[in-house]
């Protein structure tokens, strides 16, 4: 089995750096993430979570259970975080989901998420795409690709991917028990038709500490078609991660 978690520098100096640990959407894998770590350079060793079947670990198998992944990647991740080093944890749609549960295992100084339901909001999301595609194109739209442009060869590998993710999904069931202790940031988009308001104001659930909302303009991947804003929130949350101070005071703000 390949490596869940990676990254695209092996500057030793980067080991003093804290961590971001990057989790993608579903259907997609980790190096989308890759043209942030210059982005972030002297502020964080970037990294990517990487599931299978995508990228360079697309021979491999799924794995059977959302569980099974949440517990793979957290083995790895303790063993990046084991001397100390900060961790700011990013995730994205479906990729918040698993960020969530990572951080109930290996707790981060943060948790950041965009486009994603509150995790008690996840009971049967992805059964569209799993059952009969209706959210397919939805989704390719709002991260600006017109399914009528794509190659057949393309289209079919993102539907696979996605359906096997939205599969994986199906498998998540939420146990709320010991809410998490750090603050937790929920980004959402205007023009989002996939994650309402309600799914995103579900995060205050999960924490004890703050819970901040962020509003950009945009689709379901706003976000991730222009990460500046989430980008600047980052650096500061990891800069203060790395002076050991408190996370920078929630406001709620308009990208």
């Amino acid at each position: 089995m390949g490596a869940w978690i990676s990254t695209w520098t092996t500057d030793p100096a980067d080991r003093s750096l804290p961590v971001l640990l990057c989790l993608p959407p579903a259907g997609a894998g980790c190096q989308q993430f890759r043209s942030w770590q210059p982005e972030l350079a002297g502020t964080a060793q970037v990294y990517g979570v990487q599931l299978p079947g995508r990228e360079n670990r697309w021979r491999e198998p799924m794995p059977d259970t959302f569980d099974e992944a949440v517990l793979a990647i957290a083995a790895e991740l303790r063993d990046l975080v084991a001397d100390g080093r900060p961790l700011i944890v990013f995730g994205h749609s479906f990729g918040g989901l698993l960020g969530y549960e990572v951080s109930r295992r290996v707790a981060p100084r943060a948790l950041v998420v965009s486009g994603c339901r509150a995790p008690g909001h996840w009971d049967g999301a992805g059964r569209g795409i799993v059952d009969d595609g209706e959210e397919l194109d939805k989704l390719f739209d709002t991260a600006g690709l017109d399914p009528e442009l794509l190659d057949e060869d393309t289209r079919a590998l993102m539907v696979a991917m996605l359906r096997k993710d939205a599969q994986l999904s199906l498998s998540y069931v939420h146990e709320p028990g010991v809410r998490l202790g750090m603050p937790v940031h929920a980004w959402g988009a205007d023009g989002d038709e996939t994650v309402s308001s309600a799914d995103l104001d579900g995060w205050a659930a999960v924490t004890t500490a703050a819970f901040t909302r962020h509003t950009t303009t945009g689709g379901h991947h706003a976000v991730l078609r222009r990460p500046r804003p989430v980008l600047d929130h980052l650096t500061a949350l990891l800069r203060a991660a790395a002076a050991d101070r408190p996370a920078p005071a929630p406001t709620t703000t308009g990208a």
